[in-house]
């Protein structure tokens, strides 16, 4: 009886040891009530000067931006400067959502089994110092990312692209 008594009592430091690994991963699922599709969502990280969320489907994995500020208006000729910790190049991509200005800037990758393509790649494993977004105006607008978003976002990519993955059919 003691020692059913000392496991249970001992049992919340075993499963905090091993909740900590899961807590960085946290998604959110939801399945659409109509097409029964799951997806999966990161939430929102907040960044300075916006934020963003990463979306997964059978399909797609979508990189939402949401910038603060008065350059907020994009276009498919809106391009993002990707600074990864590391590395001295920068990376660049155009706007794949629709023409807005509500400060919406949107990278869209095909969710595949095999590796993903060499931007999703580093955004799993490489720290985003900061991004440089031109739209409409031609004024850029820069998003620091800071040391805790950057490993938050880092660990919430791959954790995404891996979940993602099972979404496949």
């Amino acid at each position: 009886m003691k020692k059913l008594l000392l496991m249970f009592l001992l049992s919340p430091f075993f499963t905090k040891a091993q909740d900590t690994a899961a807590n960085q991963c946290r998604l959110i699922k939801e399945t659409d009530p109509y097409t029964k599709e799951t997806k999966l969502s990161t939430g929102f990280v907040f960044l300075d000067g916006g934020s963003v969320t990463i979306d997964a489907d059978s399909k797609e994995i979508i990189v939402l931006f949401s910038l603060d500020g008065p350059e907020k208006c994009f276009d498919n000729n809106g391009t993002a400067d990707v600074f990864f910790e590391g590395i001295k190049s920068k990376t660049m991509s155009r706007n794949a959502g629709t023409m807005n200005c509500e400060g919406l800037f949107q990278f869209v990758f095909k969710n595949t089994r095999s590796t993903p393509t060499t931007m999703l790649q580093r955004m799993c494993t490489k720290k985003i110092t900061h991004i440089i977004f031109t739209g409409n105006g031609k004024k850029p607008v820069t998003v620091n990312v800071g040391p805790k978003e950057q490993e938050a976002l880092m660990v919430l990519a791959s954790c995404l692209v891996a979940e993602g993955r099972t979404l496949i059919k």
